[in-house]
């Protein structure tokens, strides 16, 4: 199964596993995965499992502020791969192909991809 974690934005550290179905991400109030952010739609991101390709695919509802993954606006489906970024509004989900138990082994999960992520800054010398 598959997971994403809030990793910035007002619901930084909330977890939603996503089974192997279609699961609609936005601002309004009667969707599962509910995210409170004014730039992000009523019903922004759909991520559904394509059971044919064992795999997860993105896709923009016809968002007003689009789908980013890995920085790059989405047009079209887009299979998701394990620790790949998207950004909605001023959020931002990490999508994982892991599952978890609770929400500790989330962020936990979480942490060790940042550090692994985290990139080192170039400082000239002087001289």
């Amino acid at each position: 199964m598959a997971s994403i974690l809030v990793t910035m934005g007002k619901q930084q550290g909330n977890w939603w596993p996503l089974g192997k179905r279609t699961t609609v991400i936005g601002r309004g109030e009667n969707l599962l995965v509910q995210i409170l952010d004014d730039l992000v739609s009523r019903k922004h991101l759909q991520i559904r499992y394509d059971a044919d390709a064992n795999q997860y695919v993105a896709m923009d509802m016809n968002s007003s502020n689009g789908v980013y993954v890995n920085n790059r606006r989405i047009t079209a489906d887009t299979v998701l791969c394990d620790g790949d970024s998207l950004s909605i509004g001023r959020s931002v989900l990490l999508f994982t192909d892991k599952d978890f138990d609770d929400r500790e082994s989330a962020l936990s999960h979480f942490k060790k991809v940042g550090e692994r992520m985290r990139s080192t800054t170039y400082q000239p010398r002087d001289g």
